[in-house]
């Protein structure tokens, strides 16, 4: 059943690291988010601060533009973030082992539309754009179809 979207404003950059990292807190392995919008929009500074919030000493978490996968192990479990924007097609999301990875391992996925039929079902859609109004705020919509992810917002969205 899909669910209306949570649409959140972020004033700017300092606003966005702080909801990844609220999110970030509540994710266990078989949670991945979807990281949807164009170049800019804040998919990488999103996944960066999420991931150096679950590490016990914040390392760099470079973009995986080029090494397509990068993966972490943090206090809440085995974390891959990947950037699909290179790939073109579902076979080489499979050679990179990440259809597996869904389930055991917490997973932020960049550009995945290019995933095809290997898109998590319960996973949490999150487009960033940049806002209409403001040029340093980002819109946060987030969709989402399985009830995992209404705890998880319900606990942010009051406050990004």
């Amino acid at each position: 059943m899909t669910r209306p979207p949570l649409i959140i404003t972020l004033n700017s950059a300092d606003q966005t690291a702080k909801l990844a990292v609220e999110i970030g807190a509540q994710l266990v392995a078989g949670d991945c988010i979807l990281l949807n919008g164009p170049v800019g929009a804040g998919k990488t500074h999103f996944a960066r601060s999420l991931i150096q919030s679950l590490m016990d000493f914040p390392e760099d978490v470079p973009s995986p533009t080029f090494t397509l996968v990068q993966t972490y192990d943090t206090t809440a479990g085995e974390v891959w973030h990947a950037d699909l924007y290179r790939i073109t097609s579902p076979a080489e999301v499979e050679e990179l082992g990440l259809a597996d990875a869904f389930s055991t391992a917490i997973c932020l996925v960049e550009w995945p539309e290019n995933l095809g039929d290997l898109a998590p079902e319960n996973a949490l859609q999150l487009t960033l754009s940049p806002s209409p109004t403001n040029e340093d705020a980002r819109l946060a919509r987030f969709d989402w179809t399985s009830d995992r992810w209404v705890t998880v917002l319900d606990r942010v969205q009051h406050d990004p």
